[in-house]
């Protein structure tokens, strides 16, 4: 008897979940093995994801794209994770994308959204993140100076991720020192990096090794230029323009924890149902039992979550507060699903052929990205509770 996933609440696009999963059949396990074992970027599912347009899911018909709402991109990423692929190599395209969308210029729009769309460019790589600042982003050092018609960048970031794969980049770059700024977030200005070019012009990038397959990296600037056309909205409010996509971005990575804890639970309770040991099937005992229960309905509560977020995203209210609640309770409910199965495996569980300790490496990265739990904990005191500021 197969488990019951799919939500009755609400509109679940089942056409675009059988979709996804047809295409997800051709890129099983030992795909996905052989790629980790070599650090390699998974082109092949990447290439095959856009030419279904799963990619291009929420940019406009008008530039190509398939102009779906947000709930449907959610359900294409939790359905990736769910048959066991790994979304994270290509769900950044999708709210990066969204800046440019909302605040760039009808000409920025008309050069690069067709071409993301039909797979043509990448724009799979976010520069936000410093080594000094982490995720106080007030406090980044990269500097874009102005300097006639372009801007030359000084500086450097890390845990920019498929930078190597990426042939656009979003960047977030200081454009008046923090000391000038009236606020601490003002002063910050947003681009398109066109790495193609760049990376012959100033434009470094190291690989960093990772407990998962992520494909990040650190990027050096040594005076690179970008042309002024460039500048995504007005120079200095670069900061507001990245927070308009991070609840997108919560949503969109709640969706994707939710289909790995899935994917966990649906693991272990086939092999809980088949594996005998003392004459009996383990699934039978309450020690198995309890864990997977358990992680189920964290899991279904986490789903209602993300679903509410993802409706006020479309509705266009504010969702902060869901977007973070979504992502928190999504990511404690896969490794909690990912915790339960290993243990219901036991040693197989360490195998690397049962696909578990992947998964397992892969969903932990939610805890601490995009957005770390305790800073959604103070986020949540300081916005939902009425608590003193933390930091």
């Amino acid at each position: 008897m197969p488990i019951d996933f799919d939500p009755e609440d609400g509109d679940t696009h089942q056409e675009i979940r059988t979709g996804v999963r047809k295409l997800c059949a051709q890129f099983p396990g030992e795909y996905w093995r052989r790629l980790d074992r070599e650090a390699a970027y998974p082109a092949n599912f990447v290439k095959a994801a856009t030419a279904a347009g799963y990619m291009s899911a929420l940019i406009p018909e008008e530039y190509g794209g398939s102009g779906l709402p947000l709930s449907a991109a959610a359900a294409i990423l939790e359905e990736i994770q769910r048959a066991g692929c790994n979304g994270a190599a290509c769900h950044a395209q999708m709210y990066i994308m969204g800046t440019l969308l909302r605040h760039g210029s009808p000409e920025q729009k008309r050069k690069y959204l067709p071409g993301v769309a039909s797979g043509e460019l990448r724009l799979q790589a976010f520069g936000v993140t410093e080594p000094s600042s982490g995720t106080d982003t007030s406090s980044i050092k990269t500097f874009a100076q102005r300097e006639g018609d372009h801007y030359v960048v000084n500086g450097q970031k890390i845990w920019t991720s498929r930078a190597e794969y990426s042939d656009l980049m979003l960047l977030l770059a200081r454009t008046t020192p923090k000391h000038q700024a009236a606020k601490r977030t003002d002063g910050l200005s947003v681009f398109i990096l066109d790495m193609r070019t760049a990376k012959d012009a100033g434009l470094a990038i190291r690989p960093i090794r990772t407990l998962m397959n992520h494909s990040t990296t650190e990027v050096f600037f040594d005076n690179v230029h970008i042309p002024a056309e460039n500048l995504i909205g007005e120079e200095g409010k670069g900061f507001r323009y990245i927070l308009s996509g991070m609840n997108a971005e919560r949503i969109l990575i709640a969706a994707e924890c939710i289909g790995d804890a899935k994917w966990f639970i649906e693991k272990a309770t086939d092999y809980a149902k088949e594996r005998v040991v003392f004459d009996r099937p383990i699934g039978k005992n309450q020690g198995v039992q309890f864990p997977l229960a358990k992680a189920y309905a964290q899991m279904r509560a986490a789903e209602l979550m993300v679903h509410k977020a993802a409706e006020l995203f479309e509705a266009g209210t504010n969702c902060g507060a869901e977007a973070n609640m979504a992502k928190l309770l999504a990511a404690d409910a896969s490794w909690a699903a990912g915790e339960a199965c290993v243990q219901t495996h036991g040693g197989f569980g360490f195998a690397e052929e049962y696909d578990i300790e992947r998964k397992f490496r892969e969903t932990r990265l939610y805890q601490v990205a995009p957005i770390s739990t305790n800073l959604i904990l103070s986020f949540l005191a300081e916005h939902v509770l009425g608590l003193p500021r933390s930091y």
